[in-house]
């Protein structure tokens, strides 16, 4: 997956250490879902339902840096 990171101006993140960031908090992320998602597949609960669940939750994440 190749990602353009864009900030809401329309202009692209370039600098090096803020991409490398990113990416290893994307992994941390897929990582830590991946397990989430293995256990509850594990624990008998509906594959479609476990997905549902999760993007409500990335669609419920807050941006604390939001200007009011």
């Amino acid at each position: 997956m190749k990602t353009i990171w864009k900030r809401p101006d329309g202009s692209i993140v370039a600098c090096t250490e803020k991409i490398k960031v990113l990416w290893e908090n994307l992994e941390e992320l897929r990582q830590m879902a991946q397990d989430a998602f293995e256990d509850a597949l594990l624990m008998e609960c509906d594959e479609s339902q476990i997905r549902a669940v999760f993007q409500e939750v990335i669609a419920n994440l807050e941006n604390p840096y939001a200007k009011p």
